[in-house]
Formats: structure tokens, sequence, C-alpha cells
């Protein structure tokens, strides 16, 4: 920032000068009393030479920088005092009359209350319209507190602050604050007249260990060593499921039991799993890159000499692409998680992203990822929308015909809430892990045979059978 500095500022006592002294001896309503004192700030800054400093302060503050946040607080509670307003009446929602004010002028104004520590394990908030909604126990809950027009075009034009290059008339937006919450706005003639939205949208890192995802039951708690045995091993596996069915939430437990000795690469659209908190000391290189970002650097990726790759998250053909090509060249312990319903189609959905997006002949395609990865982990969300499982686990590989099989080794039965298991592990995967780590496959076929004695899938395919994605 500029040679001006915020404490100074916040002595200066010309902005208090600005207040009436016969309004501030009346009783103010809260609303009134949040103009009066937006009033005295623009009065304030018209005087301001320094135009860009200004305009940094409430950049940075709306961010979510700390010492421009207090330039604004510390100057609204000495004007309050000033007006002797202490005791005006706020709105529930706000932590004090100071955080009021400064949210309704110039921070997130209801949605403030979204960033408090009460609504620390909300995933997501939405304003649709005047509407606000909170994400509370797995669902969408409407506050009371609202949002005029005015008050949501002004927080838009704050946020795009953030990103200079992006134009005001544009009907969507993408950006970040300090914390990595995302905000996206989707404005009129894209969203309908009135019901223009700005949706707000963090990772909570619970970071898990496998005991406490069975105890929320959404992993069977048998399966646990296995699913160790699987991390040494360092198989290729692709998380599966629908938006908010716990995928990212495995993988980034997954990641927590890999070796903090191995170097990594994660790309991620957005910036979601703090590997350097998970694994403080892994030299673990994270990169942020989609589209033609990671079009553009793909090959240096090729060329790392990293021993294991994570794309957090695969929403494009690049990105698949991106991954299919690294476990092409022989690199194991790639984890990718994907948008898909049905693990049998996952080489047909991934190749057909591929394929519009790079070109190229779909089954080749479907060969191609088939063998690149082991296995395929889908997960769902119950009625219950904080309640989700693990639903199934497939082995996929693809013999030297080219036909792809996919195969379940453990299956989640709805009706009784629990998990069934076959004790079979294919022939590539059994060629890997055999070279890889022979000991830990060796206790790995004991443990799934041991799995499918005690409970066996009965529906599964015959010997000889697949399930293809084609």
């Amino acid at each position: 920032m500029e040679p001006f500095e915020i404490q100074e500022y916040i002595k200066n006592r010309k902005l208090e000068n600005e207040i009436d002294s016969e309004k501030s001896c009346k009783k103010l309503g809260f609303q009134e009393l949040c103009e009066q004192i937006k009033n005295a700030f623009f009065s304030e800054w018209e005087r301001e030479e320094n135009t860009k400093s200004i305009l940094d302060i409430q950049k940075k503050a709306i961010i979510g920088y700390k010492s421009e946040t207090s330039y604004f607080k510390d100057r609204i509670d000495a004007l309050i005092r000033r007006m002797d307003a202490s005791d005006t009446p706020y709105p529930v929602w706000y932590k004090d009359l100071t955080d009021g004010v400064y949210q309704e002028n110039w921070g997130l104004a209801g949605v403030s209350e979204w960033c408090t520590p009460v609504f620390a394990h909300s995933s997501s908030a939405k304003i649709i319209g005047e509407r606000i909604y909170f994400m509370e126990e797995g669902e969408m809950v409407l506050k009371p507190q609202q949002i005029s027009k005015n008050r949501r075009d002004q927080l838009i034009r704050a946020f795009l602050l953030l990103n200079p290059e992006e134009r005001l008339d544009k009907v969507y937006h993408e950006t970040y604050l300090l914390d990595g919450t995302r905000v996206t706005i989707f404005a009129e003639p894209m969203a309908k007249k009135g019901q223009d939205a700005i949706v707000f949208r963090r990772y909570i890192v619970p970071i898990l260990s496998f005991e406490e995802q069975a105890r929320r039951r959404t992993i069977p708690r048998e399966a646990i060593p296995l699913f160790r045995h699987m991390v040494k091993i360092g198989f290729n596996v692709v998380f599966l499921g629908a938006v908010r069915t716990a995928k990212t939430t495995f993988l980034t437990t997954w990641q927590s039991y890999e070796d903090p000795l191995l170097e990594g690469v994660m790309v991620e659209t957005d910036p979601e799993i703090p590997l350097h908190m998970i694994l403080p000391k892994a030299p673990i290189l994270q990169l942020l890159a989609d589209g033609q970002e990671l079009l553009r650097i793909s090959k240096s990726l090729l060329r790392s000499d990293a021993d294991y790759f994570i794309l957090a998250e695969a929403r494009d053909g690049i990105a698949l692409n991106t991954a299919v090509k690294i476990a092409g060249k022989g690199t194991k312990r790639l984890k990718l998680t994907f948008h898909c319903g049905d693990p049998t189609q996952f080489p047909l959905e991934a190749a057909d992203e591929i394929v519009q997006s790079t070109g190229g002949d779909i089954h080749m395609t479907m060969s191609r990822i088939a063998a690149g990865f082991d296995y395929l982990f889908h997960f769902v969300q119950l009625s219950d929308k904080r309640e989700k499982r693990l639903k199934s686990i497939h082995e996929m590989c693809c013999d030297a015909d080219g036909k792809i099989k996919i195969s379940p080794i453990c299956s989640y039965d709805m009706a009784e809430d629990n998990w069934t298991f076959h004790k079979a592990i294919g022939p590539c995967q059994s060629r890997y892990a055999a070279e890889s780590d022979p000991e830990t496959f060796r206790e790995m076929q004991l443990l799934l045979n041991e799995l499918a004695c005690a409970s066996p899938i009965t529906n599964r395919p015959l010997s000889g059978e697949s399930e293809e994605g084609q």
C-alpha cells in the first residue's frame, strides 16, 4: 500500500465532524445509523486525493484482510460512540453493532453470518434474488435476512474489484476470497429477472482418518486394512459420484496415508485441498490450472519426475486426457475425482469428454482409460443428505485383446446398510502389486478373501463375464 498509514488515518477526526450534532442526539434506527455513517465516509473520501488507496482498502477488506477490515470497523466504532448510538438495536445475525454497520455498508451483508464460527462446517451459501440460504446439515436453509437489488449490485461490483479484467456487463463471474471461498455470480439475463444469484462455496477440510470415515458409516470399517494396503501398493484410483457425495473428502483421506517421502504434484481447478496442512513435510507441488492453462502445462507435467499425481477434480476432457497420458507413462499412485453416476460407464463418459476436447477415436480412448486406472470408488448421498456411502468398488482393466473389464469387489446394500465383497483380484492388478510390494499384496489377498467369505457378493458376474462401459 502507498505511504498512507491506516492507523494514522483512523486517528483523523475530520470524519467525526461530518456527523450532524442534532441528528447524533436523537435515537436512530439501525438502517438510519448505517446510512449516516456511510454518508460520512463518502464525504471524507470525496476530499481524499489518493482515491486508489481507498479502493485498495475496500478491495482488501472484502477479500478478508484483517488490517483493512479494522480500518472500517475502528472508524465506525468511533462514530457510533461520537453519536451516542451504542445502544441502537441491530439484527441478530451480526456479531455486534459495529460489525452490523460494516457488513451492511461494505461487507457481505447478511451472508457475513455464514463466515462466523457457528457456520464453520457449512460448505456453501447462496443469494438468490433477495433470499439468502446457508447449507445446514446437508440442506439449504432459508435465512431471515434479505438483501436488496442495490446491495447485491454493490456486492458484485466489490467482488469484481478482485478481478479488474472482469467486465461488469458479463453475466457470469467467478472469483475467490482470501480464505479460498469461491464466489460464483450469475447475473441477468442468464438468471431470470430479479433472480440473479451469488453462490459461495468452500471446501470444509475435515482431515479424516479411515476410522473416522467408518464411524460416519461412509465406508465399511472391516475394509480399513484393505484400503491401507491399496494405498501402500500404489494403485491408480478414481473417486466417482455426484456433487456432495464425499469424493473429495475420501480422496483427502486416502492421500493422508500416502508416503510423505514421495514427491507429488496436485492440480486443482479451485484451491480446495490444503495438502501442505495434511502432509506438511511432504514434497508436494500444488498447482491451480484448468482448461487451456492445464493444456499449456501438460507437457511439463508429463516430463515431471514426480512419484505420483493428483487431479483433484477432472472437469473436462483436457484434465482427463492429461491424467490418461500420465497413467500411460507408467506413473502409479495416480488419484482422480470425476462426476459420474455409474462406474461401469466411466470409460465411456471420460472418453467422450476427451474426444470432444482433443479428438481421437472413442474406443481406443476408452481402452487407454481402462488400462490406466486400477480401481473405481463410487460414492452416493442418501436421502438424509448428511449421510454418504461408498456404494461400490470396481476393478478395471483392459485385456490383451483390448476388451474392457469392470468387475465389483465391493458393493453396498442400501436396504441392509452394509457391504459385501468378492475376493478375486484381476491379472493386471495382481501383476503390478506382486512386483511393487509382494508382501503387502499377499496381505491384501488374504484380507479380501476373509471379507468375501464373511460377506460375499451374490450377484457378481460369472467368471469370464464383464460389465463394460461400451
